[in-house]
């Protein structure tokens, strides 16, 4: 599952990057410094897994993670091509969320492509031109779906329905994801055209220092602006993280950002709204051997989480043992909360719970 790191060029996406995954992509006061994708596998920061790993003192400890790709900058016109436009969309349309960056600070020695800063323009410049490829999709199928609605197929008379719906938001500069579906119509007509606007989207306002804790003007003119997106805002200090992420030392990085009213770094923050955008939860396993956090797509069964650590687990799935996590943590140990009676054995229809710790018994 990846999240793709989208904006206008020189708005803050590589120094981002930098400081989410420590890859060092190449960033400077140009546009375009971006051409082929930076890809990072980045740890998701979760105080759980570190609680596990004090209770159970493991061998080893292996977090959850999420691939995050920075993309090239767009500009106006990336939709015909103009810019990195063709390689930008391909891009995009390979990850399965937008984290979109939005320049929120005045620097006059940061240059902007359009030479003002102004957030909502910005973001109606990447809207646009992503709604004029998720257009050109919706026309090409159009054609054809109404060549065979003429001929009296019922499902292509539907589909022609759903696609005009789609065209005249687009047209009308609404994005895909801010439209309602059933889940039928979505899964049989909408979510195979992999359409760009149609992915989850959260809004990374990069503002200057002063403004990391509360926002400013251009974070409510963003807010303001996404009220009706169902779309999340985050508020980061691109720049700031980026100092701080060049210090070693743990207290000093602590002491910094005391100084500036956080009690994280935003990275982590962001990390974390990334991975639930992506619609993904954690599972743990604890034993000496081994702490570790397992990634799944929320809703998962106890067999598909049984998967994620080896087919053969899927296939021969018999039960599952599970504690939540509250659970093991008040106890303090996999042996208390047995004798508590606090661990409960699940069969093949359990759903998975976010933080739930796992033991699975298999026979292949």
């Amino acid at each position: 599952m990846k999240a793709g790191i989208v904006g206008l060029p020189n708005v803050g996406k590589s120094t981002l990057f930098n400081c989410l995954s420590n890859a060092k992509a190449q960033s400077a006061n140009f546009p375009f410094c971006t051409i082929e994708p930076n890809i990072g596998v980045v740890n998701v920061p979760d105080p759980r897994l570190s609680k596990l790993e004090e209770l159970v003192v493991p061998e080893k400890v292996v977090p959850a993670t999420v691939e995050i790709v920075d993309i090239a900058g767009l500009v106006k016109g990336a939709s015909k091509g103009e810019g990195l436009g063709n390689q930008f969309l391909g891009n995009i349309r390979e990850t399965d969320a937008i984290l979109h960056v939005l320049r929120c600070f005045d620097d006059t020695n940061i240059i902007h492509v359009d030479e003002t800063v102004d957030p909502i323009r910005d973001k109606e410049t990447i809207d646009m031109e992503l709604q004029l490829k998720d257009l050109e999709t919706t026309e090409k199928k159009l054609e054809k779906v109404k060549r065979a609605s003429r001929t009296g197929n019922k499902d292509a008379q539907k589909e022609e329905v759903i696609l005009i719906k789609i065209k005249e938001n687009l047209e009308a500069g609404i994005s895909i994801r801010a439209l309602e579906f059933s889940e039928d119509d979505y899964l049989e007509f909408v979510k195979p055209l992999q359409f760009i606007t149609d992915k989850p989207v959260m809004y990374v306002c990069n503002v200057d220092e002063a403004s990391a804790v509360s926002g400013n003007a251009y974070v409510d003119l963003v807010k303001a602006n996404v009220a009706n997106e169902n779309a999340e805002v985050l508020v980061l200090a691109v720049g700031t993280e980026a100092d701080i992420n060049e210090l070693d030392d743990y207290e000093e990085r602590k002491l910094f950002l005391q100084d500036i009213g956080l009690d994280e770094p935003g990275s982590a923050k962001l990390i974390r709204s990334a991975y639930k955008l992506l619609t993904l939860q954690t599972y743990f396993t604890a034993g000496v051997k081994e702490v570790r956090a397992w990634t799944i797509n929320i809703g998962s069964s106890a067999p598909q989480a049984a998967g994620v650590i080896h087919t053969d687990f899927e296939k021969g799935f018999i039960r599952a043992e599970v504690i939540a996590y509250e659970d093991f943590e008040s106890l303090g140990s996999e042996a208390k909360v047995k004798e508590a009676g606090k661990m409960r054995v699940e069969g093949k229809n359990y759903t998975v719970k976010d933080g739930d710790v796992m033991h699975f018994l298999f026979n292949v």
